[in-house]
């Protein structure tokens, strides 16, 4: 079996398993909060605004700016790699995109560069949790390979560890 196989498999089961019309809906709306990375830019501008200490706010910037970064850099791959969501013959997505180029997931980017970069300013389990969440939400709605979460979890981690 390759690892496309795979790849198309595990989408299936994501696609068609644990579903019923009010987790759908929930999880629809959850993922939507992540587009364009809107819910990070609004903690970190949150997080640097609502912060006394210049050092403090300076991190929460640093954040926004990493987001910013792993937003363009997601977008740059996508645009090299130009992978097609997927489609499944029976499931229609669950949810509408902003584009029809899949690899790598913009939210997975985005939100483990978000949980990575603010890690140390708000309680990271939580963080990694929402990423998390927002990872799985795209292939159960049908928009997303497992493989894109993934690689975009591995994008963001590692550009939010090493932007300067």
């Amino acid at each position: 079996m390759l690892a496309s196989d795979l790849d198309a498999a595990a989408l299936l089961i994501a696609r068609t398993r644990g579903h019923a019309a009010l987790p759908e809906r929930l999880i629809a709306l959850y993922s939507r909060t992540g587009e364009h990375a809107a819910c990070w830019f609004a903690l970190g501008l949150a997080g640097a605004m609502l912060s006394s200490e210049s050092g403090r706010r300076r991190a929460w910037l640093r954040g926004v700016r990493v987001v910013a970064g792993a937003y363009g850099l997601n977008y740059a791959v996508k645009v090299v790699v130009r992978r097609r969501r997927p489609e499944l013959d029976a499931f229609e997505p669950l949810t509408s995109t902003v584009s029809r180029l899949s690899f790598p997931s913009a939210h997975a980017t985005t939100s483990f560069a978000a949980a990575r970069a603010f890690g140390q300013l708000a309680p990271a389990g939580g963080l990694y949790a929402a990423a998390i969440a927002f990872a799985l939400s795209r292939p159960y709605l049908g928009v997303h390979y497992p493989s894109d979460v993934l690689a975009g979890a591995v994008l963001g981690t590692a550009i939010a560890e090493l932007w300067p």
